[in-house]
């Protein structure tokens, strides 16, 4: 093999790992943001190092890898099941707290929060929105005793859920819904089970009296009425009545009464 059929060798192979490398930057230098994302895209170097001031809408979007990130921020209802946490009331009692939320973020706001955090939507919502509602609750249980949290409770709740929902409409989110999920203290729950059971207990004593009540009215009325009765059977059988009666049950055969004969006893 001559020296220029080398040459042409090394320069296709070089060629080929040309074209490979374009096919690979090609294919790393765009990112397709679907329907329900924003994209933002962050300059990693140089004097124009931050989040531009444009919002990356669905579609395909192209980039240079080497001094640009995209990051894709879900503009679609979330729910996020948050773990347990405990905070206390304002006289010391401790409650636990077991919060879920739904939100979303609002169109057009992925670079400003992005600006802010520094973090991808996943790690804000785990931390960032999770350190927000801790201390929306912890606010408003200091400002509420064990008694006025029982007694207003849906006050109680409303307050933290246009509290958290004004906290994160600054931060460029939009409050769905937020559950509380509280449960109050096992003495108190004790207590309420307690109340609750003597209230069931006293109803039923009260029903069973008026039933008791009830049935006792029902037999006076019934021992007026036979009294009424026998007093008007009484004062209708006078003596004419009881001998009629006598002849409508007569055999025909005559009564004696004694050691003469008569018909009729006399009625007394």
């Amino acid at each position: 093999m001559d020296k220029n059929s080398s040459k042409t060798i090394v320069r296709i192979v070089v060629a080929f790992f040309i074209f490979i490398f374009l096919i690979i930057g090609f294919n790393s230098c765009t990112e397709r943001i679907d329907a329900g994302y924003e994209g933002i895209l962050v300059k990693l170097y140089g004097s124009d190092k931050g989040v531009q001031d444009i919002n990356l809408v669905t579609g395909r979007v192209w980039y240079n890898p080497l001094t640009e990130s995209v990051y894709e921020f879900p503009t679609y209802v979330q729910t996020i099941d948050y773990a347990a946490f405990t905070v206390n009331a304002k006289d010391g009692s401790v409650f636990s707290v077991d919060p879920t939320l739904s939100f979303k973020v609002k169109d057009g706001n992925s670079p400003i929060i992005f600006k802010k955090y520094r973090k991808d939507i996943r790690e804000i919502t785990e931390t960032t929105l999770y350190n927000y509602i801790k201390d929306a609750f912890r606010i408003e249980f200091n400002k509420y005793s064990t008694d006025s949290i029982i007694s207003n409770r849906e006050k109680f709740e409303n307050a933290i859920q246009i509290n958290m929902g004004t906290l994160l409409n600054k931060e460029g989110f939009q409050l769905e819904q937020m559950t509380s999920g509280i449960q109050y203290p096992e003495t108190i729950t004790q207590a309420i089970n307690a109340k609750n059971a003597a209230v069931q207990e006293a109803l039923r004593v009260e029903n069973e009296l008026k039933i008791a009540q009830a049935q006792a009215k029902k037999l006076i009325i019934q021992a007026e009425a036979e009294s009424k009765a026998n007093e008007l059977r009484k004062q209708s059988l006078n003596p004419l009545l009881i001998q009629q009666m006598f002849i409508e049950k007569w055999d025909g055969k005559t009564a004696i009464y004694g050691n003469s004969p008569g018909f009729f006893k006399q009625v007394q």
